[in-house]
Protein backbone atom coordinates (compact mmCIF):
# COMPACT_ATOMS: atom_id res chain seq x y z
CA UNK A 1 0.00 0.00 0.00
CA UNK A 2 1.14 3.56 -0.60
CA UNK A 3 2.77 5.35 2.35
CA UNK A 4 0.34 6.97 4.83
CA UNK A 5 0.74 7.75 8.51
CA UNK A 6 4.53 7.22 8.27
CA UNK A 7 3.96 3.57 7.34
CA UNK A 8 3.47 1.15 4.47
CA UNK A 9 1.60 -2.17 4.64
CA UNK A 10 2.11 -5.24 2.50
CA UNK A 11 0.52 -8.69 2.35
CA UNK A 12 1.58 -11.83 0.52
CA UNK A 13 0.13 -15.29 0.18
CA UNK A 14 1.27 -18.56 -1.32
CA UNK A 15 -1.43 -20.80 -2.79
CA UNK A 16 -1.15 -24.32 -4.19
CA UNK A 17 -4.28 -25.42 -5.98
CA UNK A 18 -7.16 -24.41 -3.74
CA UNK A 19 -5.06 -24.33 -0.55
CA UNK A 20 -3.45 -21.41 1.25
CA UNK A 21 0.08 -22.63 2.05
CA UNK A 22 1.55 -19.51 3.68
CA UNK A 23 0.94 -15.81 4.14
CA UNK A 24 2.76 -12.80 5.56
CA UNK A 25 1.67 -9.38 6.71
CA UNK A 26 4.38 -6.68 6.78
CA UNK A 27 4.45 -3.15 8.17
CA UNK A 28 7.29 -0.78 7.29
CA UNK A 29 7.23 2.29 9.51
CA UNK A 30 9.40 5.17 10.55
CA UNK A 31 11.00 4.51 13.93
CA UNK A 32 13.06 7.50 14.98
CA UNK A 33 15.86 7.95 12.45
CA UNK A 34 15.43 4.43 11.06
CA UNK A 35 12.82 2.35 9.27
CA UNK A 36 11.38 -0.70 11.01
CA UNK A 37 10.34 -3.77 8.99
CA UNK A 38 7.82 -5.69 11.08
CA UNK A 39 7.07 -9.14 9.66
CA UNK A 40 4.13 -11.30 10.72
CA UNK A 41 4.60 -14.63 8.90
CA UNK A 42 1.99 -17.39 9.14
CA UNK A 43 2.64 -19.84 11.95
CA UNK A 44 5.58 -17.88 13.39
CA UNK A 45 6.05 -15.08 15.90
CA UNK A 46 6.43 -11.52 14.58
CA UNK A 47 9.96 -10.18 14.03
CA UNK A 48 11.23 -6.61 13.69
CA UNK A 49 14.24 -5.68 11.52
CA UNK A 50 15.72 -2.15 11.60
CA UNK A 51 17.15 -0.40 8.54
CA UNK A 52 20.92 -0.61 8.30
CA UNK A 53 21.31 1.03 4.87
CA UNK A 54 18.83 3.11 2.87
CA UNK A 55 19.29 4.72 -0.56
CA UNK A 56 17.02 5.91 -3.38
CA UNK A 57 16.97 2.41 -4.87
CA UNK A 58 17.62 -0.01 -2.01
CA UNK A 59 17.10 -0.77 1.65
CA UNK A 60 18.63 -3.36 3.96
CA UNK A 61 16.99 -4.32 7.25
CA UNK A 62 18.76 -6.30 9.97
CA UNK A 63 18.00 -8.18 13.19
CA UNK A 64 21.04 -10.23 14.25
CA UNK A 65 19.09 -11.83 17.13
CA UNK A 66 16.53 -13.40 14.76
CA UNK A 67 16.97 -17.11 13.89
CA UNK A 68 16.63 -16.83 10.10
CA UNK A 69 16.79 -14.58 8.27
CA UNK A 70 18.92 -11.93 9.98
CA UNK A 71 18.71 -9.55 7.01
CA UNK A 72 15.92 -8.56 4.59
CA UNK A 73 16.78 -6.48 1.53
CA UNK A 74 15.14 -4.80 -1.45
CA UNK A 75 16.88 -3.43 -4.56
CA UNK A 76 14.97 -1.64 -7.33
CA UNK A 77 16.20 -2.68 -10.77
CA UNK A 78 14.64 -0.28 -13.27
CA UNK A 79 11.07 0.99 -13.32
CA UNK A 80 9.39 -2.44 -13.38
CA UNK A 81 11.71 -4.80 -11.47
CA UNK A 82 12.54 -5.40 -7.84
CA UNK A 83 14.89 -7.89 -6.20
CA UNK A 84 13.99 -8.84 -2.65
CA UNK A 85 16.11 -11.21 -0.58
CA UNK A 86 16.53 -12.74 2.84
CA UNK A 87 19.89 -13.84 4.17
CA UNK A 88 21.78 -14.91 7.23
CA UNK A 89 23.13 -17.91 9.07
CA UNK A 90 21.04 -21.07 9.30
CA UNK A 91 22.37 -24.26 10.90
CA UNK A 92 25.90 -22.83 10.81
CA UNK A 93 25.71 -22.12 7.07
CA UNK A 94 25.42 -18.77 5.30
CA UNK A 95 22.22 -18.75 3.25
CA UNK A 96 20.56 -16.28 0.87
CA UNK A 97 17.24 -16.62 -0.95
CA UNK A 98 16.41 -14.20 -3.78
CA UNK A 99 12.90 -13.19 -4.80
CA UNK A 100 12.93 -11.38 -8.18
CA UNK A 101 9.75 -9.45 -8.98
CA UNK A 102 8.45 -7.82 -12.17
CA UNK A 103 5.50 -5.49 -12.47
CA UNK A 104 2.47 -7.31 -13.89
CA UNK A 105 -0.91 -6.17 -15.05
CA UNK A 106 -3.63 -6.86 -12.52
CA UNK A 107 -7.08 -7.71 -13.78
CA UNK A 108 -8.68 -7.05 -10.41
CA UNK A 109 -10.97 -10.06 -10.80
CA UNK A 110 -9.59 -11.97 -7.85
CA UNK A 111 -8.39 -14.91 -9.97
Amino acid sequence: MAPRGKSMIGVSRTVRGDSLVAYEFVIVREQGEQLAYEAHPSGQPAAVFLSRAVSDSSVLFENLQHDFPQRVGYQRDGPDSLLAWIEGMQNGQSRRIDFPYRRAACSGTGH
